[in-house]
């Protein structure tokens, strides 16, 4: 479980959030709504410590950190909205990159483990491929791969639908979901209210959460 505790962020005079709490539960797909420029994609790059914060905490596990600490970013998988991917490298490679080089693992024991995760997403044939070789939902599958590579207590997604077709956006869904079964917990930060709809468990409202933040 991965709880954020009365995270408070400003650039200058300007107020993004404040106090804001959620809780994440495992095995849960939680979504994050609201328009363009409130705070959505701050949250994210806070939370995975490309941002910085006035105050707040997050526990994970039980176990309780202060915002800013690089632990947090270790135990979180992103899934860029751009995908993010290297275009010198192959989709193998992508995946296999961040485990070997950040984690140290073995690299045989993290050849199986991206096997395994190109069977999962249905994208063994695409092994050897390059990015520019893939689609757009084959690219947003390989992020999702390269997130779980590193075996995180929670994956973020940044607007995982944009761009995508509407059958992309039905194989992330049936991806997100399957995930969910397995147990994995899922943060989804998102405009696309039906896709939403079809994922969530809870869903947080930024513009609700800032309107509730002014009436105290």
């Amino acid at each position: 479980m991965i709880q954020l505790k009365k995270l408070s962020k400003q650039y200058g005079d300007k107020v993004i959030f404040k106090n804001l709490s959620l809780d994440l539960n495992d095995g849960e797909i939680l979504t994050v709504m609201g328009p363009s420029g409130i705070g959505k994609t701050t949250l994210i790059k806070v939370l995975t410590g490309l941002e910085d914060a006035e105050a707040g905490q997050v526990e994970i596990n039980g176990k309780e950190y202060e915002i800013g600490d690089p632990a947090i970013s270790e135990q979180i998988g992103l899934v860029f909205q751009d995908f993010n991917l290297f275009p010198h490298l192959t989709v193998k490679e992508n995946i296999a990159l961040a485990p070997v080089l950040v984690k140290k693992r073995d690299k045989k024991e993290v050849a199986a483990k991206v096997d395994s995760l190109l069977k999962q997403l249905g994208i063994s044939e695409q092994a050897d491929l390059y990015p520019y070789q893939l689609s757009g939902g084959q690219k947003q599958r390989v992020a999702i791969a390269r997130a779980l590579a590193m075996n995180p207590e929670v994956i973020i997604y940044d607007e995982p639908t944009s761009g995508l077709d509407e059958k992309s956006t039905e194989q992330v869904e049936k991806i997100m979901l399957a995930l969910k079964q397995e147990g994995v917990s899922q943060m989804v930060v998102t405009h696309d209210l039906p896709f939403a709809e079809k994922v969530a468990d809870t869903n947080f409202d930024f513009l609700k959460e800032r309107e509730n933040e002014k009436n105290k």
